[in-house]
């Protein structure tokens, strides 16, 4: 079986002592060679000492070898197919190794070249790593146990010795003897191992030879540690022998020395072994047994069944044995220092040793298995070969220590809490209770330790004792053992010996040999040795016939045990099984049986379709009949659902924090497209299926990567399998990858599990070709280096990508979303269908469930086991179901007498798919998969049902095709007729490429290959059938994967209700042809609540099980449809009553499938015709020609497994995760530690994602291995790679298409801004001015310039619900009473979406080559770099001094002017009016900005064009850390904390009074360098921060073509922008220039004036010497440039707009201008309903709620909304404006203000013979007195409202006006705004004109 114990026959060294001994045979003529077994392990001439480390290489063995062994070896030894060659091709192979060293003359020999990109050089490995001992004496290097660290002398450098570790077997012993041929070494420099010729190792290590390479000549010297640890030169290596010796070696047929090679007696594979379970290699650790072992030789003229003479008796001979017993556990070596310990030689006692009986596999039929306990496992003689040795649960015994966190996680006090006696009875209470379909699990077994330990520690706890008080004494542990396994009913037997573990086995084994064949055995024997000396010690000797096999096999991993079946199919070993099923179970021979069934039917077949199996027509008609209508089939379109859009989001919102992490290693905005790769595994279908999607999908054209026409064909380049063409198909990706630097790759890996060999364990040595493709195409130097390279790896079994050696971050995670509630699922049409509902599908209680085990083939499995226990099960249950297969067919159509002979389960299947193409038109019909994993077999499979169907007549009916991932699908020429005339319009070429394709045809397909590789089935597979996998799918991904093929989405309809599923308009035909009993009975069913004692549950296990009860559709078709309901009621219980009012949900799916199970088994006597009717009468509703589309319905697979996988997936408990789930999660994988809490219930996929981190690590061969730093900490994430995991089929493939498609729209988004589109306001209002100047001028003529009349209107279309200004054309326009509009709805305003360009403005999110160090100040400097500077001035308006605070960094300190001593800030450098510098701009750039440190447009590179600029960020004192984080290379000037709550107008005032001041104090430094006053530049540019990109407009004259004038407008940089500003004449006589806002109807518009006098904002500049006295209000919230622009008007200064300048203003959603959010100041309860702002102000002195905001923002915001109570004359009336004096406040939209400066020589509007319907006086200063006032008249009943800081000014400015002379006041007219008065609250009056 290739799993005896560790020298079993497939042990390297059992085999390379055969081949020397037939070596030795063929070369001496005369001497008879000796046994290999003697060879193997008896040398009389004993070494004097041994290394320590050789410990487990020493354990002797005596053999008589004889015919019977080689006949054995030649005809079951595994000899490693790992190409699978034919034995014939191994006996050519021709080896001759040279015996001597010096005889023979040396042979030229010529060096393969090395492989290309490989280093050459000297000293180093080919892969580059260094070898010279100089560079590697300090190293500590790990090497496998058995191997030692030697020198290599390399003839190119005399002076160094390379360091290679090689396996000590093939090194000689001090007398230069016992080295065995061949070689075995590993690589020390990066870490490649398995070198199996000596060839191979000094071309990869570079020792360049000018002679053949030969050990003996180039492996030097040991090397050995110095007591500093220092590696250092050691004894030569002593290649020769004395001559003497030599001779007698030769004679004796010792050519290989004997080395003492013995049976390592703790695992069934040479694997390396430590005494610490370390991650690397627990004992245990499964290591691929192709690496194993010395090369194998063959040699011509030895076939493997020629017999070897029999030896002479061996005598047994003492033999070296350690002196000090070290590891009481396990006989493994302790990993001591080489060379140290001196072992010496000893006889060893007879009881320590066990002699394996003779013809023990034949006498007893069981291979036992000896499961390795507590304590030293005796040595093995004799035939070894019978026996297996298993590691299963030694690890459990040997119970880690652990730190404090994890062991109070699992609720102990220590670790060290189980004593030997505590374990062994542990052992038997789990061997008792499993059942005899049962075999032991690590996992299992681990959690029952776990448990005992946590009860140990509350007993400990309660008692407060130590644990010895509760540990059984030695004496008493016999009684109890056999005590524990009284119970078994004799299943576990106890052998209790005293003096060594070997009495216990040789007795068990002694008495299994000669056992008689009618005795029964137990399952389990545990021997106990109670020895008094060294404690208690055991093992379990496993004989039971089930349990030893499936142990045995489930130690080899998949691709060992396919070599396995491959060489036993390869051999002929199969040839008796291959004859006892020639005859059918009724002793037919099953051939002759079909030939004779073929004559009878002559040359006609039954009908393909629409007819009975008993019908037949010719074959030509059966080509020739076409589906007569097109059939509605239900073929699965493309298409994006809710869930797959919801997980693309989520991986683009991880690709996003992937761009945010701050990490630098993805820079999103630097990409202007995406562009892929998906990487497959080995599947044809896979590779079509995977291209269809994409093809449909349509994202090739949606990524602009391919044309419409051209996109089908080209879709090829991108999907790509691994296979060995993949490098050459990568590297041209990755030519296209660094080519495209500005386009986004990404890199998908679909199926990431699947290969996950490292590149450096799979080298081509050993091992399949393909392994490790993957590792070296995502794991390669480029891949990770990329920076415009995203790795999506996607799995549905992620485990293994999960240990802690992972290299995907658990945060680049992306799980699929799981459906919780109803709720959330109903809005989807169809319900996932998974794992966990087929497992939750068991506890339904239906009589046809969805999992099933088919009970009567595992019993004839269990009687062919027994009859072939040298056979693997696999190749025995593959037979038994081609048989069951072929029988059910048979007896189907013509032997109605083989249906009892088959299987119900078979039987029904083949019923359902023979019959249901007979009853369609179109001749559709249900699949069914058969998985066979090995391809030898299923290609048997395929073949022998094709043979017997086609001699049936059925080859028109269904197909019989190979899913060999290796090839592609062949169809017959009919069927595929067929499928194209169902499609209706595809292309005469047309061939199914992919089992979607096949939707409806019916079929079976045998797939096979290693694993299912995750290809999509169609709707119509019905059935799974997964009785070949056994027990030797023991982890949760291989068994998860094989169910995985059945999981699917399912109908809604099919869940919502169960009744619809029986399609009972065939209702009078199944009366006429069935017994109306059983439809009236099924009625009666339907309508009758369930009652718990239903006779069907009580009768459905035997009735249905041994009827054909399930062999109609019917049962299976109800069962299906009702069966869905699970997913969102069963399972979760909870159900809504109001569904089901008469029961829940569950009780109507048990009721339904019972009832059709009784009526079914009711009818399990009646003849075919009877159950046929009753097929046809429920079907499975796809099939129905009336009503199919009411009815279709996509329903759950039925899966058929085998009773290991089934009772894994069924042994769920109250709803926790199938117990598949504690399984190991991989082959690749090994638990960190025995001790681990269990995976429970609620965890899902990021649970167990970081559970599985914890607890797992990657085995020695995984490719994430070497990822691990020398502490967990610096373990490397790669940062781009991401992992998307999800349950399979649940539609992954379309997730990440979507994904691709949304993150290209997003990277455009990047390049596009959404900027303001609002067309002027008031354009009806303007005058126009007679004046103008020529549309050509660059700049206005000043001349001209000021005889323009100011325009007063706001044109700004932000300002659409201000009150309008009052001028004389105002006053003509009569305004609507309709036109109401609500300020409390503001308008969403107008934007559009804009590509932006080089010249854009850039907020945060743009990182580029070009700005990268505008923006960052380089890494090593810190923010402290930037120094802070206090800068003091006094205002005359705050009549105060103010201190405002400069951060500048030191690269922007060359602006400003310091002191010479103190680095005192001066001034901020100012140019001068004559500077002409192209590369700069004069004027310094203020920008206010507020909490937008993010997302406001502060990056001015690009927009600046690069060149030098001053630009100053105005902050807010508290949100200047934020500012200073997200912009630390920009000057920030930040305003004094009384500012903090502070609106608009006080930032731009501040500024302004800065800027003034700073003016001044330059003007005194230039001065006094004799620079005049006039000459220094008296201008900076205010400008917002959400100005992105800048315009000019060109007007042409109107083409003879088109009558509308045009004009055309191109993107310019603010640069250009502000330098052609800069230059225009006379520029200081300016006050203000600007520049208009842009829409998209500037071009369209008829010429206008190129320059205009208006209203300016948002981005200006501002002359502020002009403007020195006029200010900004600093108190302001809105509209402060409105009342700014006026007043600066009204001095008589001018404002003058470019129009042939716009900006773009971008619509940022955060920070700004953003109202506060009002509340009280005491808040009484926290859902209080919103402030109106009518409630803003209150009378002084009242009750009234007092609110928490700036008093000037109440104001202005109930001045907005009291119009109608403030100025009731004025509204809808411009005619009567209300006068506001020096100020203008919007008071609303249906109020026109008339703005009037009370300055001496100001500007003002005319307003004689005007009325004013109010008046508005705001904090008025002295300018304003009653002879002003008295110059305006008012209407009777005109309003007034005075405003003023306090009350007494109130008071004193009504008395200073003399208001009350001509206005009336009441005393309650008297407000305030309501603030407390902490908070200095505005107070105002209103009256009335009299």
């Amino acid at each position: 079986m290739g799993n005896s114990y560790a020298g079993q026959l497939k042990s390297a060294r059992f085999e390379e002592a055969l081949h020397n001994s037939i070596e030795a045979s063929l070369r001496c003529s005369s001497v008879v060679p000796r046994p290999i077994f003697s060879q193997l392990y008896l040398d009389p001439d004993q070494p004097p000492f041994l290394p320590e480390g050789n410990h487990e290489n020493v354990k002797p063995k005596v053999e008589e070898l004889d015919k019977e062994l080689v006949h054995r070896y030649s005809q079951n030894g595994n000899l490693d197919f790992s190409t699978n060659q034919t034995v014939n091709e191994m006996e050519d192979e021709e080896e001759d190794e040279d015996m001597s060293d010096s005889s023979s003359p040396p042979i030229p020999y010529s060096q393969k070249p090395a492989p290309e990109g490989s280093c050459t050089t000297d000293g180093f490995c080919q892969a580059g790593k260094d070898l010279r001992l100089v560079s590697l004496c300090m190293e500590q290097i790990d090497i496998p146990a058995g191997f030692l660290l030697v020198g290599a002398k390399s003839p190119n450098l005399p002076e160094h010795i390379l360091v290679c570790a090689v396996d000590k077997r093939f090194l000689p012993d001090d007398h230069g003897k016992n080295a065995l041929l061949g070689f075995s070494g590993n690589c020390i420099g990066c870490g490649e191992r398995g070198f199996r010729y000596f060839t191979e190792f000094s071309n990869h290590i570079n020792l360049k030879l000018t002679t053949q390479p030969k050990k003996q000549k180039h492996l030097k010297y040991y090397l050995v540690r110095s007591s500093q640890g220092v590696l250092s030169k050691g004894p030569l290596i002593c290649w020769k022998a004395p001559l003497s010796l030599r001779a007698t070696d030769v004679a004796n047929g010792n050519t290989n020395g004997g080395r003492n090679n013995v049976l390592s007696s703790t695992v069934s594979r040479p694997v390396p072994h430590s005494t610490s379970p370390s991650p690397g290699c627990a004992a245990g650790d499964q290591a691929s047994m192709s690496s194993s072992g010395p090369p194998k030789k063959r040699h011509r003229g030895w076939s493997p069944g020629s017999p070897v003479p029999p030896p002479g008796l061996a005598v047994p001979v003492p033999t070296v044995r350690p002196s000090a017993r070290t590891e009481p556990l396990l006989s493994v070596p302790v990993p001591q220092s080489m060379l140290t310990g001196i072992l010496q030689p000893q006889p060893i006692p007879a009881g320590e040793t066990v002699i394996v009986p003779e013809n023990l596999l034949n006498n007893s039929g069981v291979r036992p298995v000896i499961l390795i306990g507590y304590g030293t496992l005796p040595y093995f003689y004799g035939n070894v070969g019978d026996i297996v040795v298993s590691p299963l649960l030694v690890n459990c015994y040997k119970i880690p220590q652990l730190e404090n966190k994890d062991l109070d996680l699992l609720g102990l006090t220590s670790s060290q809490l189980l004593s030997v006696e505590n374990m062994i009875l542990l052992t038997i209470q789990y061997l008792v209770q499993l059942g005899p379909d049962q075999i032991p699990l690590r996992e299992e077994f681990e959690q029952i330790m776990l448990k005992a330990m946590q009860e140990f520690t509350l007993r400990e706890r309660s008692l407060q004792m130590s644990a010895q008080c509760i540990s059984v004494s030695p004496g008493q542990l016999p009684w109890l053992a056999r005590l524990i396994a009284s119970v078994s009913r004799d299943l576990v037997h106890v052998v209790v010996t005293q003096n060594s573990l070997a009495e216990g086995i040789s007795e068990t084994l002694r008495s299994l040999n000669e056992m008689k064949h009618q005795q029964k055995l137990p399952d389990y024997v545990v021997a106990i040795c109670a020895s008094k000396i060294r404690g208690n010690e055991f093992c379990v000797v496993v004989l039971g016939q089930y349990q030893s096999r499936a142990l045995a096999e489930s130690m080899l991993t998949t691709s060992e045990f396919l070599k396995e079946i491959s060489y036993e199919l390869i051999t002929g070993k199969v040839s008796f099984l291959a004859s006892h099923f020639k005859n059918t179970s009724l002793g037919d021979d099953l051939d002759k049986l079909l030939e004779k069934m073929l004559q009878q039917r002559g040359e006609s077949v039954i009908i393909p379709f629409n007819g009975d199996v008993s019908e037949c027509v010719s074959s030509q008609e059966a080509i020739a009949m076409v589906s007569t209508q097109e059939p509605d089939l239900d073929v699965d379109t493309f298409q994006i659902y809710q869930p797959q859009l919801t997980v693309a989001r989520k991986l683009l919102s991880q690709v996003c924090a992937i761009a945010d992490s701050g990490n630098q290693s993805l820079d999103l905005g630097h990409f202007s497209k995406v562009d892929f790769i998906v990487i497959v595994p080995r599947s044809e279908v896979l590779v079509q299926q995977t291209l269809q999607r994409i093809r449909q999908s349509g994202v090739l054209v949606d990524l602009g990567l391919e044309d419409n026409g051209t996109a089908y064909q080209r879709a090829e380049k991108y999907v790509v399998r691994l296979d060995n063409e993949i490098q050459t198909k990568f590297e041209v990706f990755m030519r296209r990858v660094k080519q495209n630097p500005y386009t986004l790759f990404v890199l998908v890996h679909d199926n990431a599990h699947v290969d996950l060999t490292s590149a450096i364990s799979s080298s081509l040595s050993h091992g399949e070709p393909s392994h490790g493709l993957a590792d070296r195409v995502i794991n390669c130097r480029e891949v990770l280096e990329a920076f415009n390279l995203l790795v999506l790896q996607v799995s549905s079994f992620p485990y293994a990508l999960q240990t802690q050696q992972s290299r995907i971050s658990s945060s680049n995670e992306v799980h699929w979303i799981q459906f919780d509630t109803v709720d959330e699922a109903a809005s989807e049409d169809k319900l996932y269908f998974g794992l966990n509902e087929y497992s939750k599908s068991l506890q339904w209680g239906v009589t046809s469930p969805l999992l099933r085990c088919d009970e009567t083939f595992e019993k004839m499995v269990n009687t062919l086991l027994e009859r072939y226990p040298r056979l693997h099960s696999m190749v025995i249950r593959c037979y038994l179901l081609i048989q069951q297969y072929s029988q059910a067919l048979m007896a189907l159509t013509t032997m109605a007498s083989l249906r009892d002979h088959s299987t119900p389960e078979t039987l029904s299947i083949m019923d359902d798919l023979i019959t249901s193409p007979g009853k369609d038109k179109n001749g559709c019909g249900h699949m069914l998969v058969i998985r066979v994993p090995s391809v030898q077999l299923a290609m048997l499979a395929k073949e022998r049902l094709q043979e017997v169907r086609d001699k049936l007549g059925l080859q028109y009916r269904f197909e019989v095709l190979l899913g060999n991932p290796a090839s592609e699908l062949t169809v017959a020429k009919h069927f595929v007729t067929r499928l194209k005339a169902w499609r209706g319009n595809e292309q005469d070429d047309w061939i199914p490429r992919t089992y979607q394709d096949l939707e409806g045809l019916p079929c079976i397909v045998i797939l096979t290959g290693k694993d299912p590789l995750g290809e999509t089935f169609p709707r119509s597979l019905k059935y799974c059938d997964l009785r070949l996998i056994d027990s030797s799918y023991l982890t949760r991904t291989a068994l998860e994967q094989e169910v995985g093929l059945a999981c699917c989405y399912v109908s809604k309809e099919a869940i919502r209700g169960p009744i619809v599923a029986l399609d009972l308009s065939e209702k009078e035909h199944e009366k006429a042809n069935g017994s109306e009993n059983d439809s009236d009975e099924l009625l009666i069913d339907l309508d009758r609540p369930q009652s718990n004692s239903s006779a069907v549950t009580g009768t459905s296990g035997s009735l249905a099980d041994n009827g054909v009860s399930s062999s109609s559709a019917a049962a299976d078709k109800s069962q299906k449809q009702a069966s869905s309901l699970n997913f969102q009621t069963v399972a979760h219980s909870s159900v809504d009553e109001a569904t089901y009012p008469s029961f829940t949900a569950g009780e109507t799916l048990k009721q339904e499938c019972d009832s059709l199970g009784n009526q079914m088994a009711s009818s399990t006597t009646s003849k075919l015709s009877s159950l046929s009717s009753v097929s046809q009468a429920f079907r499975w509703p796809a099939h129905s020609a009336k009503d199919s589309k009411a009815l279709r319905a996509a329903l759950p697979r039925i899966v058929i497994l085998s009773k290991a996988a089934y009772c894994l997936l069924s042994s769920q408990k109250s709803g926790n995760l199938p117990s598949s789930s504690s399984l190991l999660p991989h082959a690749d994988v090994s638990w960190l530690s025995s001790l681990r809490p269990l995976l429970h219930k609620d965890m899902n996929s990021e649970d167990q994602s970081l559970y599985y981190r914890q607890w797992t690590t990657a085995r020695q061969h995984h490719a994430d291995f070497s990822n691990q730093g020398e502490t967990s900490g610096s373990r490397s994430f790669h940062p781009r790679r991401l992992l998307l995991t999800g349950p399979p089929q649940v539609g992954k493939t379309g997730s990440y298409l979507q994904f691709l498609r949304i993150l290209f729209r997003m990277l455009i988004r990047l390049l596009e801004v959404d900027v303001y589109d609002e067309e002027e306001i008031n354009a009806s209002h303007t005058e126009n001015s007679e004046i103008t100047q020529s549309s050509n001028d660059h700049w206005p003529d000043i001349e001209i310039f000021s005889k323009m009349s100011f325009d007063l209107n706001v044109h700004d279309p932000k300002y659409r619900t201000i009150s309008p200004v009052y001028t004389e054309q105002l006053s003509r326009v009569k305004q609507e009473t309709s036109k109401e509009t609500k300020p409390e709805e503001p308008k969403k305003r107008e934007t559009v979406s804009m590509m932006l360009t080089k010249y854009a403005a850039y907020n945060t999110f743009h990182h580029c080559e070009q700005c990268h160090q505008y923006m960052d100040i380089n890494p090593a400097a810190q923010i402290s770099d930037s120094t802070l500077h206090a800068f003091t001035f006094s205002s005359s308006m705050l009549g105060e001094e103010v201190q405002l605070h400069f951060i500048i960094p030191k690269s922007k300190e060359n602006h400003f002017v310091f002191s010479k001593q103190g680095k005192h800030l001066e001034s901020m450098r100012l140019p001068l009016v004559s500077d002409k510098n192209l590369n700069a701009v004069k004027s310094p750039i203020f920008t206010p900005s507020s909490g937008r440190h993010e997302h406001g447009l502060l990056n001015l590179y690009h927009a600046m064009e690069g060149i030098s600029h001053l630009h100053l960020l105005v902050v807010k004192e508290y949100e200047m850390p934020l500012y200073r984080k997200y912009w630390p290379n920009h000057i920030m000037l930040v305003l004094p904390g009384m500012f903090n709550n502070a609106g608009v107008g006080a930032a731009r005032f501040l500024i302004k009074e800065l800027s003034y001041h700073n003016l001044e104090l330059e003007r005194n430094r230039l001065e006094e360098l004799g620079v005049k006053r006039q000459c220094v530049w008296p201008f900076i540019v205010v400008m917002d921060d959400s100005c992105v990109l800048w315009n000019m407009h060109s007007i042409h004259e109107q083409s003879r073509s088109s009558l509308e004038p045009g004009g055309s407008s191109k993107n310019v940089s603010l640069k250009s922008v502000l330098q052609h500003i800069e230059a225009t004449p006379k520029i200081v006589h300016y006050a203000i220039l600007g520049v208009q806002k842009w829409n998209s109807k500037l071009n369209a518009r008829k010429a206008k004036a190129p320059f205009s006098r208006c209203h300016v904002r948002d981005f200006i500049l501002l002359n502020i010497d002009l403007t020195q006295n006029v200010q900004y209000d600093l108190n302001r919230y809105f509209c402060e440039d409105v009342d700014f622009n006026l007043r600066t008007n009204s001095s008589g200064l001018l404002i003058c707009r470019f129009n042939n300048f716009s900006v773009m203003k971008k619509h940022i959603q955060v920070g700004g201008q953003k109202d506060f959010v009002v509340k009280p100041k005491i808040m009484v309860s926290d859902n209080l309903a919103p402030i109106m702002p009518l409630q803003y102000v209150c009378a002084p002195d009242s009750e009234h709620t007092l609110l928490a905001a700036p008093s000037q923002f109440l104001l202005e915001k109930f001045l907005q909304h009291a119009t109608y109570k403030l100025f009731p004359k004025a509204i809808h009336n411009f005619k009567n404006p209300v006068l506001a004096i020096d100020c203008y406040l919007n008071i609303g939209l249906e109020v026109a203000i008339c703005y009037i400066s009370s300055r001496p020589h100001s500007v003002n509007v005319n307003c004689e013979g005007v009325f004013f319907s109010g008046l508005l006086l705001y904090l008025c200063d002295s300018f304003v007195g009653a002879d002003l006032l008295k110059r305006f008249r008012f209407l009777k009943g005109a309003t007034l409202c005075v405003i003023c800081q306090d009350r007494s000014s109130l008071r004193q400015t009504i008395v200073r006006l003399e208001l009350e002379d001509e206005w009336q006041f009441r005393l309650r007219d008297e407000f305030q705004t309501a603030n407390s008065s902490d908070d200095k609250p505005l107070y105002f009056l209103t009256g009335r004109h009299i």
